[in-house]
């Protein structure tokens, strides 16, 4: 984070946090109760302080994205199991041999993205983790633009992929502050075959459009076979769990250049129901 838009007089936090480190080495100065607050991790991780990790994790993407003047995104969601074509023979399950080809429609899909963005608007956000968030990342370095990557700790997947744009990579322990940044600047929402967290995410993302706490926006579904397969969408509505109505929140797409169509000539709701305009 840049520190030279500063519009006060007084010392620099950060200009503390070295000096505390060259401290004379006393009793008084070991102790943890003499540690700068802001710079003592252990006082930092108490259960009393989580609503202040909370504030951190949601400042901390926001504002590193507005230092890189990220306008609006594309989000990919996906499995992370799901292997390249070129390694599906070492996938566990044939079926996720067989989802292969949706690794290689994330890349296509985040290439012709990427190859029309100007850097600002459009930018491809990923979990940042392998399988389709790879892809998706992989996709926006072939067309030589930069993409996001919204990390998050967990025991089997500790480092993002090699193709996130590093300055725009982020790491999180708590998935819901991670799922508004996925969202905040969504322009578009494409979903490919994976597995609770991919989930998770569409079924969350689909509640706030459905409830009105966030815009429509298109929002794709990869595979029509597979989402079909896992879901039967029209048994909620005929239980009349969600409406007929909602069943038009979503498209099923199987390639990248029918999200294109799909996301060209798309029109916002003021103009498509007829909604004044905010």
């Amino acid at each position: 984070m840049k520190d030279d838009n500063r519009k006060h007089p007084l010392r620099n936090s950060g200009q503390d946090v070295e000096a505390s480190h060259h401290v004379p080495d006393t009793p008084q100065t070991r102790s943890s109760a003499y540690r700068l607050a802001f710079a003592d991790s252990e006082f930092l991780c108490q259960d009393a302080l989580r609503p202040v990790r909370l504030q951190l994790e949601l400042l901390k993407p926001e504002m590193g994205m507005d230092e890189q003047d990220i306008r609006s995104t594309i989000v990919l969601f996906g499995g992370a199991r799901i292997p390249e074509p070129a390694k599906k023979d070492t996938a566990r399950t044939k079926t996720l041999a067989d989802l292969s080809k949706y690794y290689a429609e994330a890349r296509e899909f985040a290439r012709l993205m990427t190859d029309r963005s100007d850097g600002h608007e459009d930018v491809i956000v990923t979990g940042g983790g392998p399988g389709v968030m790879e892809a998706g990342n992989r996709g926006a370095m072939d067309a030589g633009g930069r993409s996001i990557g919204l990390n998050i700790v967990l025991p089997h997947e500790q480092a993002p992929n090699e193709y996130v744009t590093p300055e725009l990579c982020y790491n999180f322990h708590y998935f819901a502050i991670r799922k508004m940044h996925f969202l905040m600047r969504a322009r578009a929402v494409a979903v490919f075959p994976g597995g609770f967290g991919t989930l998770d995410e569409t079924f969350e993302a689909l509640t706030l459009i459905q409830t009105g706490r966030m815009e429509r926006v298109p929002f794709l579904l990869f595979g029509e076979a597979f989402w079909r397969s896992i879901i039967n969408w029209e048994t909620l509505a005929e239980a009349g769990t969600i409406s007929e109505e909602d069943l038009s929140l979503f498209k099923f797409v199987e390639t990248g250049a029918q999200a294109m169509e799909i996301i060209d000539n798309w029109e916002p709701a003021s103009k498509r129901d007829g909604i004044p305009g905010r």
